[in-house]
């Protein structure tokens, strides 16, 4: 048996069930050994594509996910969605095929590894015909226990040898005991909460690896804490009445307000970074600081911490909460029927007033998104790209639960929301995707509403349109300078989704949104593009996005 084939068929008996990519020469055979062992293949049209789908696949199901792609321009091709995933610590198995080690030569010969090194993405490369099944299941191993995103390099000569009679086996994958935070840590961080007035707990990414919503929701009713997300851990406490949603950039004012006014802010698998605490402006002068993480380099990484916990989180939620069932607070002052009616009617960003800039021909994008946030299904996973639109979608459309959100802006690339929405969608049977995309990030990725309509894909990919990279027209057009470097002719968005078979409209008023609620009555087996002709304003996503960075490059030069 080719080497490539035994790599193909073990990864599959090690659970590995989903595999994005695009197959050339280099990477036939273990794709194709892979599908034969009960994978499931989804061919993209570009390799971008493809590491998005499997990342957002991966986020969804918490589950490892694989890329499979050809040597040298096919792995360059997929290194944007690489870096998103690395830097957002998916677990995620790349197969890449690499030139034979004597062929330098070759046209496609890069040094990979070295490419992947300066990205700070994790590599293995196969050896010999001898150790390469034990060697991609080591690949395997880092990616599922380590949560990390991790290449397998696999050299055409290696690939093709046969396997030895007496080639190594595989190691088992180990099963783990979850850390548990120390007892004094615990009761320290109980007593907090014991005397805290006004505590917020705000949860992330970690929070929802661990699986601890109902643990931080107890945890909550027992020191009457607020209850708060980061952004890509959005929907964890959707529908409960103490949910304030997002902190950071994402949050509507009313949270904002009560995030600052906290005197004890706990985060929980959450970075705590510029963006959940908007550079540290969420944190009130007196807040005492706690984070809880189960890496101890991820504590106190970007903002000063009074406490840092080194723990699972649902374990360390759960030990608090016995701690304050045995000793309870006094009283919850902050949980008030005032502050619950203030939470039911101002929450979200729909509930504040704003002046509708709609006219006959362009349609304000917060009416919009308000008006799909009635016509869409509940069931559904929102992907939102990155730009000036970006907090529309984000945050005008409900989500029903921590799986309803797929956020792929740790890099801060545009062009990934409509691959996002796929990989997404496609981890969540019986739910609509939900792509909301500038037309710039539309026009770098429209190649992948093929595979959408491929895939009879319930999609709905929410294009607003104002011919412009219009994050750059507003940072930069009130300093003066010249826009038309940014600034496009009117593009016909409806045709091209039409020329890839999907339903579309144009919308400029509520009233052409009529084609959406017929698709959403229909049976939703192709996907539908909505191009819609939005005004041109300035949001206060991008507003926040530069002034954060701006802060945040002034700490990093500070520091």
């Amino acid at each position: 048996m080719r080497v490539a084939e035994a790599i193909g068929q073990e990864l599959a008996r090690q659970g590995l069930d989903q595999v994005f990519g695009v197959v050339g020469s280099g990477n036939f055979y273990v794709t194709n050994a892979l599908v034969g062992a009960g994978a499931r293949f989804v061919a993209t049209r570009h390799e971008a594509g493809a590491a998005t789908m499997a990342d957002a696949y991966a986020r969804t199901t918490q589950r490892v996910a694989a890329v499979t792609v050809h040597q040298g321009c096919g792995l360059t091709n997929a290194l944007t969605g690489l870096t998103e995933a690395a830097k957002s610590r998916t677990p995620l198995l790349v197969l890449a095929a690499d030139t034979a080690g004597w062929n330098v030569l070759s046209n496609f010969n890069v040094d990979q590894p070295a490419v992947l090194r300066g990205l700070g993405i994790e590599s293995e490369t196969i050896t010999s015909a001898g150790t390469a099944v034990q060697e991609a299941v080591r690949a395997f191993r880092r990616a599922a226990v380590d949560r990390r995103t991790v290449v397998l390099n696999l050299p055409l000569d290696i690939q093709e040898a046969e396997v030895p009679d007496d080639a190594a086996a595989p190691l088992p994958l180990p099963v783990l005991e979850t850390p548990v935070a120390g007892a004094r840590s615990v009761e320290q961080l109980a007593d907090l909460l014991r005397s805290a007035e006004r505590p917020v707990l705000i949860a992330g990414r970690g929070a929802r690896l661990s699986g601890a919503r109902d643990a931080l929701a107890e945890l909550g009713e027992l020191s009457g804490a607020l209850l708060a997300t980061s952004g890509v851990a959005r929907g964890l406490f959707a529908g409960h009445e103490w949910s304030i949603d997002v902190s950071g950039g994402f949050a509507s004012p009313l949270a904002a307000e009560l995030i600052s006014s906290a005197d004890l802010v706990v985060g929980w698998g959450a970075s705590l970074n510029v963006w959940t605490l908007r550079a540290g402006q969420l944190v009130g002068p007196d807040a005492t600081v706690v984070q809880i993480d189960e890496d101890p380099a991820a504590i106190g990484r970007h903002v000063a911490v009074d406490h840092g916990i080194v723990g699972d989180v649902r374990a360390t939620a759960e030990a608090a909460a016995e701690s304050l069932r045995a000793r309870p607070r006094t009283a919850a002052p902050w949980r008030s029927p005032e502050l619950q009616e203030r939470i039911r009617t101002r929450l979200r960003w729909r509930d504040e007033p704003y002046e509708d800039t709609s006219t006959d021909a362009l349609i304000d994008p917060r009416t919009l998104t308000i008006a799909l946030d009635d016509i869409l299904p509940k069931e559904r996973v929102v992907a939102p790209d990155g730009g000036n639109f970006n907090g529309y979608p984000a945050m005008f459309l409900e989500v029903p639960d921590e799986r309803g959100f797929c956020l792929t802006l740790a890099f801060q690339s545009i062009g990934l929301g409509l691959s996002t929405a796929i990989g997404a969608g496609l981890a969540s049977p019986g739910r609509i995707a939900v792509a909301g995309v500038g037309d710039g990030g539309f026009m770098m990725s429209h190649v992948e509403l093929d595979t959408a309509v491929r895939l009879e894909l319930p999609l709905a990919v929410i294009v607003y349109n104002d011919h412009a990279y219009s994050a750059e027209t507003h940072h930069f057009g009130p300093e003066g300078h010249p826009l038309d470097i940014v600034q496009f002719p009117e593009t016909d968005i409806a045709s091209i989704a039409r020329g890839y078979g999907c339903d579309a409209v144009t919308v400029r008023t509520p009233e052409d949104l009529k084609a959406v609620q017929d698709w959403v009555a229909g049976p939703r087996r192709r996907p539908i593009v909505i191009d819609a002709r939005i005004t041109d304003f300035a949001s206060w996503m991008i507003a926040h996005s530069f002034a954060t960075e701006s802060q945040a490059e002034d700490a990093d030069t500070a520091g």
